[in-house]
């Protein structure tokens, strides 16, 4: 009841998580939802969400729906509709998103480009690597 308030909230189900104890490096493409409690380092492609949880540590570029950040980002993110950067969050990196949302206390450094919403993940992760 008066426990922490959990900021991930989605209609859909968590389609692969990285737990907190878990390492990975590489290049993760999916079509779901991803939860991301551990480290990750490399590139992240997916046609769902991303949530990045208070203990996470990612150090990749990220190309996603959604993006829910709680725990620390290190690198670009493109997302096609919506950018939460919660209370907890940090972002070290530009970013490119329709919506964007910063909870008090966040960290964000980085430059952000604001596009109408409507664009696909795919055309904006191409305009990111024109850059």
């Amino acid at each position: 009841m008066f426990g922490k308030k959990e900021v991930f909230t989605t209609s859909e189900k968590v389609d692969t998580i990285i737990g907190r104890d878990t390492k990975f490096k590489g290049s993760l493409q999916a079509s779901g939802t991803l939860r991301i409690d551990g480290y990750l380092e490399g590139d992240i492609v997916t046609q769902g969400d991303i949530f990045v949880g208070e203990g996470g540590v990612v150090k990749a570029t990220v190309k996603a729906r959604n993006c829910t950040i709680a725990g620390e980002v290190h690198g670009d993110i493109c997302t096609e509709q919506k950018l939460e950067i919660a209370p907890s969050g940090k972002i070290y990196g530009n970013i490119q998103t329709a919506n964007l949302v910063i909870g008090e206390g966040a960290i964000f450094r980085g430059a952000c480009e604001m596009r109408r919403g409507g664009s696909s993940t795919a055309e904006a992760a191409a305009s990111v690597d024109k850059k």
